[in-house]
């Protein structure tokens, strides 16, 4: 039995992949069938597709994928020139000797730009495809994708999910790993805090930035960072790309006295993301799908910061789905500065029931089994 995952090379695709991976392992063990279950990954080079898709078993083939950049700048002509008439061909024609060679028994694909190849390359070749949907607002390739998709798997319910064929359509949240509930739920708050180092004398915001980090996030954070470190201990997620920055500019800004109360990380992997996640007493965090759903499945309450330059504002979407739910507050990057940030932070926390509220509100809207849901649906296509 072989599957073949395809997607865009950040967290927010890699991640639920493999959420989904392990489940289809789970059953493939418990159900004990006879032929092996190989997994597949095809998609555009990235640092987190590579570690982590091979550190769970699955076997990743890299591809050419270009996209088509939707605001305008003489760079982004050329960069669009490029892709079309060069990246997104030659990736297609990898896609389709892959997919040929491998013959996968069915395609899933999480969307972005790097899931475009090995879709065509899957039609083409008559195999089956499954699509995810992470998003409120659907991405453009899987407005292209879903055409030729037997189910469409989405994050949000039918109704706030944009344009697809209701036939095809099952809501079922946006994958999470169960791993990282399994560590919440332990609750090891004294182990948590060793690992962090946390002192515990204030309270701990948690600030994510996503797999590729956030430098406008981050930039706030540096202009303020004195005055929140007064009030609150922090557990900053910097991003790989801008940790040195991070750390640099830290270890010149922040007075002595408050260095300790500071826990600065390029990355957190699944264990550190389920740690800190058990010591947050607010989280804030972009509004990607995987971000919002594991906040919803920890019942965190959470401050998010859509990225301006999402594709549909796509994240401004999401944010304000999850805000009408009273899950979280929402602050636009137009309306980000360090006095509102500080003023929104100390409101929040001088009004504790606020907080609790929001954290039970979140977890209306938790989906931790959509994992899951989407494993059992493959199984019981290619078993039946």
């Amino acid at each position: 039995m072989k599957i073949l995952f395809t997607g865009g090379g950040t967290g927010g695709h890699i991640f639920p992949i493999i959420a989904i991976a392990r489940d289809l392992q789970n059953y493939y063990l418990e159900a004990n069938f006879q032929n092996d279950l190989q997994l597949f990954f095809i998609g555009p080079k990235g640092e987190i597709s590579l570690t982590e898709l091979t550190q769970e078993g699955i076997k990743v083939k890299i591809i050419l994928a270009g996209k088509v950049r939707r605001y305008f700048t003489i760079l982004s002509f050329f960069q669009n020139i490029i892709d079309v008439l060069f990246k997104i061909p030659l990736g297609i024609i990898q896609a389709f000797f892959y997919v040929f060679f491998l013959a996968p028994d069915v395609i899933f694909s999480k969307g972005g730009y790097g899931s475009i190849p090995a879709i065509i390359a899957g039609r083409l070749l008559g195999t089956p495809i499954f699509i995810h949907e992470s998003d409120a607002m659907r991405g453009l390739a899987n407005r292209f994708s879903h055409r030729f998709a037997l189910e469409i798997f989405t994050s949000f319910s039918l109704e706030e999910t944009e344009h697809f064929p209701r036939e095809k359509m099952i809501s079922v949240g946006n994958p999470i790993r169960q791993r990282l509930l399994e560590i919440f739920l332990e609750g090891d708050k004294e182990e948590s805090k060793k690992l962090f180092q946390i002192t515990g004398e204030k309270p701990l915001i948690l600030f994510l930035g996503g797999s590729q980090g956030a430098q406008r996030i981050n930039d706030v954070i540096y202009q303020s960072l004195n005055d929140l470190l007064t009030d609150f201990e922090i557990i900053h997620q910097a991003g790989p790309k801008n940790f040195k920055e991070a750390q640099s500019l830290s270890e010149v800004i922040i007075n002595e006295s408050l260095k300790r109360n500071y826990h600065l990380y390029p990355f957190l992997n699944e264990t550190e993301l389920a740690r800190a996640m058990v010591l947050a007493d607010l989280i804030i965090s972009r509004a990607g799908s995987g971000s919002i759903f594991e906040i919803a499945a920890f019942g965190k309450p959470s401050i998010l910061i859509p990225l301006f330059e999402s594709a549909q504002n796509h994240q401004l979407e999401n944010a304000y789905l999850f805000s009408e739910k009273g899950a979280c507050l929402v602050i636009e990057e137009a309306n980000l500065t360090p006095h509102f940030l500080l003023d929104r932070l100390r409101y929040l926390f001088s009004h504790p029931s606020r907080l609790k509220e929001m954290g039970e509100k979140a977890q209306y809207f938790a989906r931790p089994k959509s994992s899951q849901v989407i494993a059992s649906y493959i199984i019981e296509y290619l078993t039946k």
